[in-house]
């Protein structure tokens, strides 16, 4: 009976003692890459991440899980012909897994010409994703 209980005691005092691992597990999604042009890869500005709104930052530090960034693109490219109202931001959601980087960027549709109003000259995508040690500070 008196082995029943330690091994019930360790089983309990071992999964208490995972679950700030878990929660302390994070990826990065990062913003900072310059502009590649030539591969019509473009700097975007984030305007908001799962609903609220942020001042864009190059990294965002973030538990594991969905989360949803609002961006803006920063396409310079003289071929693009659209006005102003076109470039509206866009969502993208992305999966964050722990010690994972996700690279962000804007990227140019070449595949027309666009011109007027098209808001399909563009999308946010992930560029890379890479491993990158990550740990969330306690509060």
């Amino acid at each position: 009976m008196k082995y029943s209980l330690v091994v019930i005691a360790a089983a309990l005092l071992s999964a208490c003692a995972s679950a700030p691992e878990e929660q302390a597990s994070c990826g990065v999604v990062s913003t900072f890459l310059p502009a590649a042009p030539n591969e019509h890869y473009f700097p975007l500005v984030v305007t908001s991440v799962d609903g609220k709104s942020v001042i864009s930052k190059p990294n965002y530090l973030l538990p594991v899980g969905e989360h949803s960034f609002t961006v803006s693109e920063l396409i310079n490219d003289e071929t693009l012909q659209v006005r102003l109202a076109a470039r509206v931001p866009k969502t993208i959601v992305v999966n964050v897994a722990a010690d994972t980087r996700y690279q962000l960027m804007a990227q140019f549709n070449v595949d027309k010409q666009y011109r007027g109003n098209d808001q399909n000259f563009w999308q946010p995508v992930i560029r890379s994703q890479e491993y990158h040690e990550c740990e969330l500070q306690d509060d």
